[in-house]
């Protein structure tokens, strides 16, 4: 006979963010703190609320978080130069482009943009591509790997010099 087991996503979220806030409050003085840069373009109040949610989560877990909030008619080429000095920056380990994107911006565009070891969302093709084959990936040796999704299945231990995406775990 299979037990089935009750779970509640809110507890394990934050006995996850309880543990990501250890292991960082543990990170080597030598090195970076984690952090995330979200890119909102546009108002979205959806957008908006999830940002909001994401930027919580951070702070609980001991992550930088940074909500850049840019208008609705920004250029693709602005949001692809933005990205591009994300991607070169040695103190950002995360990059989230918030969906949906104003109408006359290709999303694809601009997630194919992002560096994939920076790739929070694993949109990037060689990060989608990596979860589909199921293939590993190793990330490059930069403090990477503190995101973690709210799924048992899906615990990615947070290590300071390495990170190795698998298909269980393809988003650290």
């Amino acid at each position: 006979m299979t037990h089935a087991s009750i779970i509640t996503g809110q507890a394990i979220a934050a006995e996850l963010r309880a543990s990501i806030r250890q292991e960082v409050d543990r990170w080597p003085a030598d090195l970076p703190r984690p952090c995330l840069v979200v890119i909102q373009v546009g108002d979205d109040p959806a957008s908006s609320v999830y940002v909001k949610n994401k930027v919580k989560a951070c702070e609980e877990a001991g992550i930088i978080s940074e909500h850049r909030r840019l208008p609705a008619d920004s250029t693709e080429q602005n949001l692809v130069d933005h990205i591009d000095r994300l991607n070169q920056d040695s103190q950002v380990h995360g990059i989230l482009v918030q969906l949906p994107l104003p109408k006359h911006l290709s999303a694809s565009k601009l997630i194919d943009r992002i560096d994939p070891n920076k790739d929070v969302d694993g949109f990037h093709p060689i990060n989608s591509g990596a979860l589909f084959s199921g293939q590993p990936r190793r990330a490059n040796r930069k403090p990477c790997c503190y995101w973690q999704q709210a799924r048992p299945s899906r615990f990615v231990t947070v290590k300071p010099k390495t990170c190795t995406h698998t298909a269980s775990a393809p988003m650290c």
